[in-house]
């Protein structure tokens, strides 16, 4: 049983550091218990963010409003609203979307945001199942 522990320490090391330090851009939600939107969003978006072209882009990574930002994440300014969506590339914050508006406007906003602040480039692939 001891050889599995420095195993799993080191795969979960080497998952962590993937995204928190990773070049490839990923998606923060900072969510916080008790919060209707982030239950929104967790109902109607989350079952297929992966499976679309911008969580393939920028996978999504979960934080706690009042834990801070994941490790080897810096926000540019604190974050006060749940949810809110930040952006991360190279461990720094890029953009955010404070808020959820509902379905029919996050992922147009989403789009927008991934567009703007990295290579992301919205095509076909983008209309995923579920959008």
């Amino acid at each position: 049983m001891r050889p599995l522990k420095p195993l799993a320490l080191a795969l979960f090391m080497t998952a962590l550091s993937a995204v928190a330090g990773s070049a490839e851009p990923s998606l923060v939600i900072v969510e916080q218990h008790g919060c209707v939107y982030c239950e929104r969003w967790n109902a109607e978006i989350a079952p297929a963010y992966p499976k679309t072209a911008e969580g393939k882009f920028a996978p999504l990574v979960r934080a706690d409003l009042r834990e801070g930002p994941p490790d080897g994440v810096t926000y540019t300014r604190r974050v006060v609203f749940t949810p809110t969506f930040v952006l991360i590339e190279n461990g720094q914050e890029q953009a955010r979307i404070e808020g959820y508006p509902g379905e029919d406007f996050f992922w147009p906003l989403l789009t927008q945001m991934l567009t703007e602040n990295t290579e992301f480039a919205p095509g076909a692939a983008s209309d995923a199942i579920g959008k």
